[in-house]
């Protein structure tokens, strides 16, 4: 059904049309009803669409390159979402689920350019607010910190692997080396007898010392392979960050090279004219 004209003099991505031109909007417009946990689109898929919220709110996210999903937004009344595929016409870029019943205004490429073919100058206006939303995602991305690999590694440890981390290092250092060499020797002294003043409590073939030692390799193994798993889990989350990283150092190298061509074809053409100029200018 056509969308209500009033609910869009409440959105501030159309506050600066007028009612004439909000009217011609509306003519074009479709509401949409979600409940609440439906996927409005997911990452990857088409749409030439942009939605604004009129009732309920929409979760904003993506998942990293490690599997954890990074909440981009909590979208409410009066937002606006979706307006990367409605300009370039390609894939969305991140997934919007509603939170709870929702129910969004669906503007397409065919009602925007309805509105720009009739009242020109709202093209300025609708520009102007996607411009000052890109500048801000510009300069979140820019001052957003990212998270180091230990900070990765270090959130998604349980208390557990911790636990086990930390036995697996001591059962492999000298001290307890040392102290199961001085356990034992007490142990074998203190029950072969050569005291008259001490009663053996397991003597030879000290077959509770063989128990216990079994146990203790049992669960001492079972220790080691779980730190093991971790530290496997942790390479591959460093491999992931390090991955990103040097995507990202792609970006900024290819960037680099963009604008260096761009200046060399600029010089070019600048030195190309003042040859020509020169050639021109009578000899003295």
């Amino acid at each position: 059904m056509p969308a209500e004209e009033s609910l869009l003099a409440e959105v501030p991505l159309f506050q600066g049309l007028d009612p004439a031109e909000r009217a011609t909007l509306a003519s074009g417009m479709q509401l949409r009803e979600f409940p609440a946990g439906a996927h409005i689109f997911r990452r990857g898929d088409p749409g030439s669409a942009l939605h604004v919220i009129t009732r309920g709110a929409v979760e904003i996210s993506v998942d990293t390159t490690t599997g954890k999903q990074v909440l981009l937004g909590l979208l409410g009344r009066g937002d606006f979402f979706g307006e990367l595929s409605l300009l370039d016409g390609l894939e969305r870029a991140a997934d919007a689920v509603a939170v709870e019943q929702t129910r969004t205004m669906e503007v397409d490429r065919t009602a925007l350019e309805a509105l720009f073919r009739k009242y020109p100058g709202a093209a300025l206006d609708v520009l102007t607010v996607l411009g000052r939303r890109l500048r801000e995602a510009d300069r979140l991305l820019r001052t957003a910190s990212s998270v180091s690999p230990n900070q990765e590694v270090a959130q998604q440890t349980t208390a557990i692997e911790r636990i086990a981390e930390r036995l697996a290092a001591f059962s492999g250092s000298l001290r307890f080396l040392g102290l199961h060499f001085l356990v034992f020797l007490s142990w074998v002294v203190l029950n072969l007898g050569l005291f008259h003043w001490v009663r053996p409590f397991d003597p030879f073939p000290f077959g509770f010392l063989t128990m216990a030692t079994s146990l203790e390799s049992i669960f001492l193994a079972c220790f080691v392979l779980i730190a093991q798993n971790r530290q496997a889990a942790s390479d591959r989350i460093r491999s992931d960050v390090e991955y990103a990283a040097n995507i990202k150092a792609g970006l900024e190298v290819t960037q680099l090279h963009t604008k260096v061509d761009t200046l060399y074809a600029e010089t070019m053409a600048r030195l190309a004219v003042l040859e020509r100029g020169l050639e021109h200018r009578p000899h003295a």
